[in-house]
């Protein structure tokens, strides 16, 4: 690791650096307009119940009531569902997906469509239970439009991120809007752990609480990144027909233990929030009084039914991206095999086999860290603000280790074409 950052600095690869300052720059801008707030609005003051995860991914945005309240989410939730009509839902979709460049091309151009059209109904939606029935539909419009151009503009700096920056410009967008409310927690969690009024013993003991909360948080997220990175590799031998018989070329299909990454609580969340938006848009005693009691995540009911559907959609996205019967089909046609396992049906019983075991415990890992920051609050007396786990350390996580590789490739491919050059 610091070998390749000793590497950046080097005169060789000041485009690269070049890059990186752009990308910082750009999301220098990102956290400058979390600040400026839609004109005629107010701070949100009410509990955001599971519209916290919006908040925490546009680092407070919603909260604040800015321009970038809605941040990329609805882009995000246009991808998915993008995603998942291809999975031979939609006809039209499966065709696009095999079409190669042109088709990820149509398909990036109807994701973002889609999004901005997700945006508007979003802020309208929110415009309308926040503000409640007070405004007038011109208002509500005028909310509407100022928030899904805010997320038009995320998009647009996400893009020149990816291209003139060092890629993944959403993701990287996503990540500074968490890291932006960590200083903050930090801060919160100091002022609520330690009081220097009182004795020495009490300030000691307030010292050590602190200590201990940032051990913790630290050694989660260390955590974190082993099972991030954890693995089974499957080995594979192909039939190498071009020498002796019994030579054989090995390989190993490796599968992450997290296959489905943060997509199922991000499903989960979504899903469990629409009751709460319909609850503050219809304004109904009884039926918000229900989703309280029951549909929410502070309940005993609520937090069943969301870990119900962490593990769903952790099966159902894995499933999705990891077809066993295609991958049985494609390994049988290039001449591969698992050694000890007949091609063909035996194949695929054993790969479905291993994602049903690796998924389960993919499923605990999400619902623990997801469940941490519900537990923490429920447990302790430490403001709102302060969190430990939840999934936006799972998206830094993901998002840091992505980039850390991609700049590693990049100064790797750089050396190795400056050392080939040179013969």
């Amino acid at each position: 690791m610091f070998k390749s950052m000793k590497q950046l600095f080097t005169s060789t690869n000041k485009d690269l650096r070049h890059r990186i300052y752009f990308t910082l720059g750009a999301l220098l801008i990102f956290i400058l307009g979390i600040s400026i707030r839609v004109p005629g609005t107010k701070d949100l003051t009410s509990n955001l119940g599971f519209l916290e995860l919006i908040n925490t991914l546009g680092g407070g945005a919603l909260k604040n009531f800015s321009i970038f309240a809605l941040g990329v989410m609805p882009y995000i939730t246009a991808s998915i569902i993008v995603q998942l009509l291809q999975m031979d839902i939609i006809p039209y979709f499966t065709e696009l997906r095999k079409q190669g460049a042109t088709g990820r091309q149509k398909i990036s151009q109807i994701t973002r469509y889609l999004g901005i059209a997700m945006a508007f109904i979003e802020g309208y939606a929110f415009s309308f239970a926040f503000i409640g029935k007070t405004g007038n539909p011109m208002e509500y419009m005028y909310i509407s439009t100022v928030l899904t151009a805010g997320t038009a503009f995320l998009l647009w700096l996400g893009d020149q991120i990816t291209q003139k920056g060092i890629g993944n410009g959403i993701s990287l967008i996503i990540m500074a809007g968490i890291i932006a409310t960590l200083p903050q927690m930090f801060i919160d969690a100091f002022k609520a752990l330690i009081t220097f009024e009182g004795t020495a013993q009490v300030i000691t003991f307030g010292i050590i609480k602190f200590v201990a909360f940032v051990i913790i948080y630290f050694a989660i997220v260390i955590g974190v990144i082993f099972v991030q990175e954890s693995e089974r590799r499957i080995p594979i031998q192909y039939a190498n027909k071009s020498t002796t018989f019994g030579n054989q070329a090995s390989s190993f299909m490796p599968i992450k233990v997290n296959s489905a990454g943060v997509i199922p609580v991000i499903f989960a969340s979504s899903l469990l929030s629409l009751p709460s938006i319909i609850a503050q848009v219809i304004k109904k005693d009884g039926f918000t009084l229900f989703v309280q009691k029951y549909l929410t995540y502070t309940t005993l009911v609520g937090f069943i039914i969301y870990v119900v559907l962490i593990f769903f959609f952790a099966y159902f996205y894995t499933f999705i991206q990891l077809k066993p019967d295609e991958f049985s089909k494609n390994l049988q046609e290039n001449g591969g095999y698992i050694p000890g396992i007949r091609p063909g049906e035996e194949t695929k019983k054993y790969i479905s086999k291993i994602l049903s075991r690796l998924t389960v415990l993919g499923a605990v890992f999400l619902v623990i860290i997801a469940g941490l920051p519900i537990l923490f609050s429920k447990f302790t007396s430490l403001p709102t603000s302060v969190t430990i786990g939840g999934t936006g350390l799972l998206i830094v996580v993901g998002v840091a280790l992505e980039t850390y590789k991609q700049l590693e490739g990049s100064l790797l491919t750089r050396s190795y074409k400056r050392g080939y050059s040179r013969r």
